[in-house]
């Protein structure tokens, strides 16, 4: 049934306990004490060993749980060093900064939420990180808002929905790779088959934003033509920047696995920034390493192009590894399967099957507040569950984006609320009713589990 065998079998009471006592330490550590994630997965890591050796389970047991917890997430750790040289080699070769400044283009004085959704949909597709995307454009557009006159709220929650499209949606994201990587669906067929709810949410969330914006007229476009002119001073803004973009479509099309995809047009950017930059081979490493660096005056602009490297990916990598490795223990102890156990019975039909898992994914986000947790203790959790209904596994990387992923910026005490909360200076309580793409993914993910529709079925 599951795919580390259990040691021993706690009692439910005892599996609740330790799941309380851990959940409940590290949204302590992670809420009261504003700690990196890492530090209270480590601290429940060493909790799980003191448990199993009360219980008589020898150290080697409990190490080879470890193990084999952190081996699920492999494939995703090899495949976040090439996210790291491919957003490194984009920046060097000019695509992310070609894909932004066009995005730019479509700055209109009217549907001014709608476009600021489109907008951020296209930078946080081009970059991968919704918090780079908020923190940059974002701030821009809340300061536009803000001059206008206009709700910083709606501003906020088109920022939020934007940014998180584009967490979902670009094969440079850490989450979309980490979903796909732990339940070993290829990158390319989840981004499409996530397709079938973020589609509908996308339209249903713009047609939204066009009836909410206001019909005056954008006069203070100050903040945004500082953006452009920065980009243009990089002269990195070409038509031909773009052929790594449309190789990428191209291999995707093609079904190339992710790593040799994420390598080719890693390669030709990197010929790109060669040919017409004239970096040195030592540059082109040392950047491939350690990210890109802008250095043209405006701090909004250098903070948006400066990032990437493998060097950007190890903060990441180690909390996959940490977060695996108590995944892991929590499978070898058999509390997970002692806390399944009980609502096994329930768990007979597809609709049921999916909604639970959607609600774990939540669950996870509201108790603990870390994006990445929901999305490994999810897809760790309910594999076994989706192939006993005959679903494929990329149905359940489905459901851990789309109530996983976007579902973290719409609480208060997660990593994503108080980022963005400090950051465009709007409470999460503020924008959460007009964050409409992420409140709708969730609710599309099971209204589609509940009704069998765009499911896929194993053969």
């Amino acid at each position: 049934m599951f795919r580390i065998r259990a040691i021993i079998s706690p009692s439910f009471l005892e599996a609740v306990l330790l799941t309380s006592l851990i959940v409940i330490s590290m949204a302590v550590c992670i809420i009261k004490f504003d700690a990196v994630p890492h530090m209270p997965i480590l601290l429940a890591i060493l909790l799980l060993i003191a448990y199993g050796l009360l219980k008589k389970v020898p150290f080697k047991q409990l190490e080879e749980g470890l193990i084999e917890g952190s081996k699920a997430g492999l494939g995703a750790i090899f495949i976040f060093f090439f996210i790291g040289i491919l957003i490194s080699s984009w920046m060097m070769g000019g695509t992310i900064p070609t894909l932004i400044y066009l995005g730019f283009q479509f700055i209109s004085p009217h549907f001014f939420y709608a476009v600021v959704f489109l907008v951020t949909c296209i930078i946080g597709l081009a970059v991968g990180s919704s918090l780079t995307t908020v923190a940059t454009a974002g701030v821009a557009f809340i300061g536009m808002a803000s001059a206008m006159d206009i709700s910083l709220a709606i501003t906020a929650g088109a920022i939020v929905s934007g940014a998180f499209f584009g967490d979902k949606m670009s094969p440079l994201s850490d989450t979309t790779n980490l979903a796909s990587a732990i339940v070993q669906v290829d990158l390319f067929e989840h981004i499409r088959n996530m397709g079938w709810t973020t589609i509908p949410a996308f339209f249903i969330s713009l047609v939204g934003y066009g009836i909410l914006s206001p019909s005056k007229e954008i006069q203070q476009l100050d903040q945004l033509n500082s953006f452009q002119d920065g980009l243009l001073q990089t002269g990195m803004i070409h038509w031909y920047t773009l052929l790594p973009l449309v190789l990428l479509v191209i291999l995707a099309i093609k079904k190339v696995p992710a790593i040799l995809s994420l390598a080719l047009t890693s390669i030709l950017a990197i010929t790109i920034s060669y040919i017409f930059q004239r970096l040195s081979i030592g540059e082109v490493l040392n950047i491939l390493f350690s990210g890109y660096t802008s250095n043209t005056g405006i701090e909004a602009v250098d903070s948006l192009l400066s990032r990437g490297g493998i060097d950007s990916m190890m903060f990441t990598i180690g909390l996959v590894i940490l977060a695996l490795s108590m995944g892991g223990l929590l499978f070898t102890l058999g509390i997970v399967q002692s806390l399944l156990i009980k609502v096994e019975d329930a768990l007979k039909s597809v609709g049921s099957v999916i909604t639970a898992a959607a609600f774990t994914a939540i669950g996870v986000n509201t108790l603990i507040g870390e994006q990445y947790l929901s999305i490994l203790l999810t897809g760790e959790s309910f594999q076994a569950q989706f192939k006993k209904v005959g679903l494929a596994n990329k149905n359940l990387a489905r459901v851990m984006e789309d109530a996983g992923t976007v579902v973290n910026p719409l609480v208060p005490w997660s990593v994503c609320g108080i980022f963005i909360t400090n950051v465009l200076a709007v409470s999460t309580i503020d924008y959460l009713p007009f964050a409409f793409f992420c409140l709708l993914s969730p609710i599309l993910t099971i209204l589609f589990g509940v009704t069998g529709k765009t499911l896929t079925y194993t053969k």
